[in-house]
């Protein structure tokens, strides 16, 4: 019931406790590890100490070239104990390549319980370009002709070919792509409607990123926005995946569950590991707290709330 908490404090001398934080787990991304998310683990402990934050220990490094619905399965093993044991929820945090794995992991799995996802300058739309990543994977190629390996059954098995998203070469993409085309629902796949209302159980969708980020291409990928054929970007709400709601981008929006955070000067190696980054996109879209409003007449609990969307639910 909407309000039923606000009604309470009216009706009863109540007051609300935070008695825990929602549990927080970060999952990296292209040759990353652990270690490089020690300042974000410490920007989340400072601002909301005792929260209990995971950074996945899992293909780290050259592993995370590995296939991507590989990857889905073995953080899923991981990750999904850490989600049994926190019954308010967790908050999801996803940098990079990370962000597709956890759409693989939202997709796939029905009883996921993750309460806020936050993509971190991820290439939700696919990757194109000419970036330092690509010339040490490919040094003999390049963006025009890289479609000729990630478009075969042998690319397919290198993560990045996973979301390599050639917009000159849309149909090989969508024939070819064994990930991303198959998360957007645009190849027939009869787990589309499962894969939807799966994604849809989030209750927040956080997509960051910005134009100096220099490694996503384009940048506006970071938030559904791509190339079309003439190499201009289209924005995510002129894109058939959110005009047809093909996985659900477009009920996020109408349910006032999805949010937009564009910062300029921030280099893509850095987003994890930067304090304003943090203090204006991942923390005021993060309610690490869940709270029980406690009738101090009765000393009793009357209500356990989770704040979504500056209202309170019962």
């Amino acid at each position: 019931m909407q309000g039923a908490c606000v009604w309470s404090l009216v009706a009863v001398c109540v007051l609300c406790v935070c008695v825990a934080y929602k549990p927080v787990i970060i999952v990296h991304g292209l040759f990353d590890s652990p270690a490089d998310f020690i300042n974000l683990r410490r920007f989340i402990n400072l601002s909301h100490p005792g929260t209990n934050v995971t950074v996945l220990d899992l293909f780290d490094r050259s592993a995370s070239l590995q296939p991507l619905w590989k990857q889905v399965e073995g953080f899923t093993e991981v990750i999904y104990p850490i989600m049994q044991n926190a019954a308010e929820g967790v908050h999801l945090i996803c940098y990079s390549q990370g962000g597709l794995v956890c759409r693989g992991i939202l997709s796939t799995l029905p009883d996921h319980n993750v309460h806020s996802f936050i993509s971190l300058s991820s290439p939700q739309a696919g990757q194109y370009g000419d970036t330092d990543y690509l010339k040490y994977l490919f040094p003999q190629f390049v963006k025009f002709n890289l479609y000729h390996v990630c478009y075969t059954a042998v690319g397919q098995k290198i993560s990045i070919c996973n979301y390599w998203n050639d917009p000159h070469h849309r149909d090989m993409y969508i024939n070819s792509s064994d990930y991303l085309a198959l998360l957007d629902n645009e190849r027939a796949n009869p787990n589309s409607t499962a894969w939807k209302q799966n994604f849809l159980r989030i209750q927040k969708l956080v997509l960051i990123g910005g134009a100096d980020d220099g490694v996503i291409t384009p940048w506006q990928s970071s938030q559904f926005g791509f190339y079309d054929e003439n190499e201009t970007v289209v924005e995510m709400k002129n894109q058939k995946v959110f005009l047809m709601d093909l996985f659900g981008l477009k009920t996020l929006y109408t349910r006032g569950d999805l949010i937009l955070c564009s910062m300029a000067g921030v280099a893509h190696v850095f987003w994890h590991s930067n304090e304003t980054v943090y203090k204006t996109s991942l923390h005021q879209n993060i309610h690490f707290c869940y709270c029980v409003l406690y009738d101090r007449d009765t000393h009793s609990v009357k209500y356990r709330c989770r704040k979504v969307n500056t209202k309170y639910k019962e």
